[in-house]
Parts: structure tokens; C-alpha cells; sequence
């Protein structure tokens, strides 16, 4: 299909940083089951009834990151990607993102990169209802809880005023459709305002908006908490009794070759300085584990210079955080790690790597691998940083 045949265009808006979620990475580009964030926001889309334009706001520094991971996730699909550098804020981010469209979009849908489960009907009956009305549309779940207006104080000491009828209430999500032309000029009329979401933009513009329904699987992920849920809903665990851990390990390398990383020898490549073998990967792993069942970290299990593990391989912290978690009620389920650095070379030995270390924690163990840009330890070369995820589901403790 060429530009001049798709009217539709789906701008993902994918620049936060990610502060709340507890990740150094930014938001799109942080793992959920194995996947990064953006990648499964991008995958829907090749799911819609027609090619569109794709147009991803990727945060700067990781424009080609983006544009590599929105073209695999697309696949096949005959949609083109378009990669723009975002904003301070979301409202700069969807300027940037309408710059970028094609001549012949008449349609256009804001989807967040947070809302990545987002299933594709909700995206086709944005499209059609767009078209059918010729105004905006919005998708949104009924609001289940009791509403408050409270001062004070909302949640220490503070006051119930009065209670907003829930029947009346909506919770919006993404994507949220509108014309074109309506929508740019919208956002031209709003460049001195603040809204939180498009729809605020475009009716605030005194143009017309209309509900349609969502899906309660296009959450939006903010918090660890959030993450742990959508986690639950794609590996169809209880999201009551799922935790998720965090950790991050790093290491400089030393002058003596023999790297030990990933659960791999790599012979020619300079070894991580460290009281045991240094593996980045493993120690990274080991906390994420401890943090995401309360307990603890690598150096409360085993010290920081017991001399029992002088040398130690990374196995036996991987194992013993495992048997841990096993005494405490938790089984892993599962665990990504990032490894930040210029060397070694990943993708080769990745699922290699991934084998060996799924097989000491018992449960699927992806791995990537990035660089900073010349920038700090990692960026200059003297030395790697790894970034693990954890998640473990709660069972019924094998000991108190």
C-alpha cells in the first residue's frame, strides 16, 4: 500500500522515563515476560484490519533502538515505522508525533506504550467509530470502586467532602482517535495549556469526543505494582500472589583475561573484578529474586567477602536465592536481565546464555543487551552493569 492509499496512523508514545516503575531504562524499553514494553504496544498493531502508518515517539539517545524494535515487532505487516525524538512532556511528545505524518492520514490514534496489552479490537473500534462520527473517540471501563472528593490530606488525615456517583464515571485509556485536521488544530489552540490526555486536548478545543467500550487488560503501567499485574495477566498466573523484583549489579573489569558472565566462560575477554567470579549477570538475578520476596539481598545471604566464596561461580548464589525463595513459598516464574556494556558480544552465545541460566533458576531466563553511548563506566569500556527483573509467585511455604 502506498502513503497516498493509508489514511490511518497509530502514534505510540513511547518517551517516558520510567521514574515510577523503579527502572533505569525508560518505560517503553523495560521487559515484560521477555518482551520489551514497545515491542508488545507495536505488535497489536499489526494485528489492525488495515496497514498503517506507525509513527513511535522514542525517548532521545534511543531512536534506533526503537526503530529496530518496532520493525521486528511488526514483522511481516506492511505498516511503515516512523521513529521521532520526544519531548520534556506527553503533550510535546504527540506534537512531535503528528509532525511526522503522512500526507494522505485522515485518521489518527494516540496510543501509550504503557498500555501495551491493549488487545487489537479496541483498536479497530476506535477507527471505525472515528470515521462513523467524525469526532473523537475514546475508549474506557466502567469505574467498579467508590469515588471521594477528599481535602486535605488524601491519604493521612484527610476529609471526605462528598462521594461522585459511579455511574457517571469512565476510565479513559488508549489509543484515543480523532480526525486529523481537527486534532492538529486542537493541539495548535492548546500549546499554553496542560491536559493529562488527548481527549482533554481536543474538547478543550470545544470539539466533540465519544466514549466507546476498552478493555480491562489495557491497564497502563506506572508502578511496579502495575507491572507485576500485567505480568500475571500475560503468564496467566494469580496476580494476588505475584511479586516483582528489581536489582541492578555492576562490576569493573580487571586486568586479567577470563571473563565469567552470563553462567558462560568467555576465554578471550577481560574478567569482572569481584570476590567471587564477577558475574554480573548471576548477582543481578540473585538480588532481583531476594528483593522480590522480601528477603534480603546477595550480601545478607552469603557476605561480601566470606572467604568460602573466593572465586565462587555464580551458580551457587543463583541456587541458594532459589532454595530461599522455595522456604519462604515463593517459585520463580520469571526473570530478564540487561547487560549494559560494549563487550562482549551477546547475541551470539544469547540463547546459550539463556539455557544455562534458566536451568539454575527453574524458570525462563531472557536476556538483552545495550550500550550507553560512550557514556560512564560501561560507555568507555572499564567495566559492565547489569539490569534483572524478577517475578516469583507466592505458594504455601515449605518451612516457617
Amino acid at each position: 500500500m502506498s502513503p497516498a492509499e493509508r489514511t490511518v496512523a497509530v502514534i505510540v508514545v513511547a518517551a517516558g522515563s520510567g521514574v515510577r516503575l523503579g527502572h533505569q531504562l525508560p518505560k517503553a524499553f523495560v521487559h515484560l515476560a521477555g518482551q520489551t514494553l514497545l515491542e508488545r504496544a507495536v505488535s497489536t498493531l499489526a494485528g489492525i484490519s488495515e496497514p498503517v502508518q506507525v509513527v513511535v515517539v522514542a525517548p532521545a539517545g534511543r531512536e534506533e533502538s526503537a526503530h529496530a524494535i518496532a520493525r521486528s515487532a511488526l514483522g511481516a505487516s506492511a505498516s511503515p515505522v516512523t521513529i521521532v525524538t520526544g519531548g520534556v512532556t506527553r503533550h510535546e511528545s504527540v506534537i512531535e508525533g503528528l509532525s511526522a505524518l503522512e500526507s494522505g492520514i485522515t485518521t489518527v490514534l494516540v496510543h501509550d506504550a504503557a498500555r501495551c496489552l491493549t488487545p487489537v479490537e479496541v483498536f479497530d473500534r476506535v477507527i471505525a467509530d472515528v470515521r462513523r462520527t467524525g469526532h473523537g473517540v475514546v475508549p474506557g471501563v466502567r469505574v467498579s470502586d467508590a469515588i471521594k472528593v477528599v481535602s486535605g490530606d488524601l491519604l493521612e488525615g484527610g476529609t471526605l467532602m462528598s462521594t461522585i456517583e459511579r455511574d457517571t464515571m469512565l476510565a479513559v485509556q488508549t489509543p484515543q482517535g480523532f480526525p486529523r485536521k481537527a486534532l492538529e488544530a486542537a493541539y495548535a489552540a492548546a500549546e499554553s495549556v496542560a491536559y493529562t490526555d488527548d481527549a482533554g486536548v481536543f474538547s478543550g478545543a470545544g470539539m466533540v469526543v465519544h466514549t466507546c467500550p476498552g478493555d480491562e487488560r489495557s491497564l497502563k503501567i506506572t508502578t511496579p505494582a502495575d507491572l507485576a499485574r500485567a505480568q500475571a495477566l500475560v503468564l496467566g498466573v494469580d496476580g494476588s500472589r505475584v511479586r516483582v523484583g528489581t536489582a541492578t549489579d555492576t562490576h569493573a573489569f580487571a586486568e586479567s583475561r577470563g571473563l565469567r558472565l552470563a553462567g558462560l566462560d568467555w576465554p578471550d575477554e577481560f574478567a569482572l573484578a569481584g570476590h567471587s567470579d564477577g558475574d554480573a549477570v548471576a548477582h543481578a538475578i540473585v538480588d532481583a529474586l531476594l528483593i522480590a520476596a522480601g528477603l534480603g539481598d546477595i550480601g545478607g545471604m552469603v557476605g561480601v567477602d566470606d572467604p568460602k566464596y573466593a572465586g565462587a561461580s555464580g551458580e551457587v548464589f543463583v541456587r541458594e536465592a532459589v532454595r530461599r525463595l522455595a522456604e519462604s513459598g515463593f517459585t520463580p516464574v520469571n526473570v530478564t536481565a540487561q547487560i549494559v556494556g560494549n563487550r562482549p558480544r551477546l547475541a551470539g552465545r544469547r540463547a546459550e546464555a539463556e539455557r544455562v541460566l534458566s536451568s539454575w533458576v527453574g524458570a525462563p531466563v531472557t536476556l538483552s543487551a545495550t550500550t550507553t553511548d560512550g557514556l560512564g563506566l560501561t560507555g568507555e569500556g572499564r567495566g559492565i552493569s547489569v539490569v534483572a527483573t524478577a517475578l516469583v509467585e507466592l505458594f504455601a511455604p515449605t518451612s516457617n
